[in-house]
């Protein structure tokens, strides 16, 4: 995906990253030691070939100067912070970061490396049509699992992992709400309706959050596509950078049966564990549908993807969601 977030660095530059991680002598000369990724939608990502042949995946943000939203400045970080969360207080599988630099030295900003995992991605897998209806409702019951295990891991405050975040739960999603449409007004989108009247009206409904009294991790954008598979089975799970502490109702799988964006939630429900939802689960679940449908409009004046078709679609739906709220 070719998005102007993307912080992409010349050779000269990516080897010197690859000497500062791995030593000089792990640095190849050949032109195709590394392969640009070109799934994700925000940090720049490669495939990076080392001297003793092994392969790992370097990650870089966006340029500090590059405009973003809000809740993006400092992202790889809240990723950072979520990965090291998640490996020390799970078995989830996830790829073990090899080394982080946020120092700025070699490029203007952060970047990592990870351990490439030898996969195929389910979302791309769903797109192609390479995957068969039982394998595909085996994988989002792994996937339920999963999810639930990462929800179990609980935090010291709401909202981004890295931070200082709010001590209650509505607090949290209403400053994410209030930033989205900061950002929104920034990038003079149109939302179809005013966007004091947006907030007023999530205001007026955000009781229901006071219901989540404990804060659980959240990766919030735990779908298909971020999933690598091999043989069926769920070996990685990957890109943490949007994890909050929050309602597990926000999390992806949650949201099929309301967003036909998503595979259907029956499959995932049923690895997670959850049975049917109360009215004020469903209430919750409609805000944070709310949330994703903002993000869905406003993001693509961040990246220079815009796709009018898309907008109109996406702008329908949260005209639905806005008027069952």
């Amino acid at each position: 995906m070719d998005s102007k977030t993307k912080n992409r660095q010349h050779s000269t530059t990516l080897r010197a990253i690859v000497e500062r991680a791995y030593g000089r002598s792990q640095v190849v000369n050949d032109e195709a030691f590394v392969q640009e990724l070109t799934q994700g939608w925000f940090n720049v990502a490669y495939k990076v070939m080392l001297a003793d042949g092994r392969n790992v995946v370097l990650k870089i943000a966006p340029s500090s100067a590059t405009d973003v939203m809000t809740y993006e400045r400092r992202l790889m970080r809240n990723e950072l912070a979520t990965m090291e969360i998640v490996r020390r207080h799970s078995n989830l599988p996830i790829p073990a970061v090899e080394y982080a630099d946020t120092t700025r030295e070699l490029c203007d900003a952060d970047w990592f490396f990870m351990e490439y995992v030898d996969s195929e991605n389910f979302g791309q897998l769903l797109e192609s049509g390479r995957i068969s209806a039982s394998a595909r409702e085996s994988l989002m019951a792994q996937l339920g699992v999963m999810n639930r295990r990462l929800n179990s891991i609980v935090g010291h405050h709401f909202g981004p992992v890295a931070g200082e975040g709010s001590q209650s739960w509505r607090e949290a999603y209403m400053d994410l709400v209030s930033d989205l449409l900061d950002d929104g007004r920034r990038a003079d989108v149109d939302l179809g309706y005013e966007y004091g009247e947006i907030l007023s009206i999530v205001a007026n409904r955000s009781a229901v959050l006071d219901d989540i009294k404990t804060p659980r991790l959240v990766a919030s954008d735990l779908w298909p596509s971020n999933v690598l598979i091999r043989d069926d089975t769920i070996v990685a799970i990957i890109d943490h950078e949007r994890a909050v502490y929050g309602d597990p109702l926000m999390e992806s799988g949650f949201l099929g049966d309301e967003l036909p964006i998503f595979p259907s939630a029956e499959s995932f429900q049923r690895g997670y564990g959850a049975g049917a939802l109360s009215a004020r689960q469903r209430a919750r679940r409609r805000l944070y549908s709310l949330h994703l449908m903002l993000v869905m409009m406003i993001e693509p004046s961040y990246r220079g993807l815009q796709d009018p078709q898309q907008y109109r679609w996406v702008r329908a739906r949260f005209r639905d969601l806005i008027s069952t709220i």
